[in-house]
């Protein structure tokens, strides 16, 4: 039986080579279109340069290196109003729910969030960005230290509890129920889910205050939990 071994296979433009010395290598191809190939290696198979292709197939299950884009999606909010006495520091834990379900059209990506009193627990490692939005109402009263803020508290031991975040809004009417809209945001790398939380408050001025909420069929408290990456 006859054999012929060669190197490499060039068209007739000297262009397009396959090269056949160590597995396949094909390339550059000048010229073709409508072209497929199917490639079984028991290694890999490498390209060098950009790779097009207009669909996959396959469940990629075994696939590395790869960024799924957001993978959770996750919001929690007030649906009854907290009470707070002038300099008081509310903490969010009753009637701080997942808006997933409860309002028209809510959705979430993903496992979500899981909550314990008032401590909130990631349900993967990752990159989080979290938005704290607030809407306060601050009675009469004093005319001095009209402000209404929001906190961010993150722990990476499950103990101690730090301060990361805070939004601050001044409240400038001079009559009846004044309003202010703090927002606090941070981007919380979650190493591990066991150590890594965190928790939210409000805080008011020197006047009694309410957290708001008109119940459950709008967001006015909320806060939002979105994966970014992996950590």
């Amino acid at each position: 039986m006859s054999e012929i071994r060669v190197t490499s296979v060039v068209g007739e433009n000297g262009g397009d080579r396959v090269g056949l010395t160590t597995g396949l290598t094909v390339g550059p191809l000048t010229g073709t279109t409508g072209i497929g190939a199917t490639i079984s290696h028991q290694g890999h198979a490498q390209f060098a340069g950009v790779c097009t292709a207009t669909s996959f197939s396959g469940s990629g299950a075994n696939l590395t290196g790869l960024t799924a884009g957001i993978t959770m999606i996750d919001q929690y909010y007030l649906t009854a109003t907290k009470t707070g006495t002038a300099g008081q520091e509310l903490y969010l834990n009753a009637d701080f729910i997942r808006v997933s379900g409860n309002l028209t059209g809510a959705g979430h990506i993903g496992t979500g969030m899981t909550k314990s009193g008032e401590i909130f627990s990631f349900p993967s490692t990752g990159i989080y960005l979290i938005n704290f939005r607030t809407n306060v109402a601050q009675d009469s009263g004093s005319s001095a230290n009209r402000y209404a803020e929001n906190k961010i508290y993150v722990t990476t031991n499950n103990s101690s509890y730090t301060t990361v975040s805070m939004g601050l809004d001044g409240i400038v009417s001079d009559s009846g129920e004044r309003f202010g809209h703090p927002t606090a945001e941070f981007v919380f790398d979650v190493t591990n889910t066991s150590t890594h939380k965190c928790k939210f408050s409000v805080q008011s001025g020197n006047n009694a205050f309410k957290i708001y909420s008109v119940g459950t069929g709008r967001m006015d408290t909320v806060v939002t939990f979105t994966r970014l990456g992996d950590t």
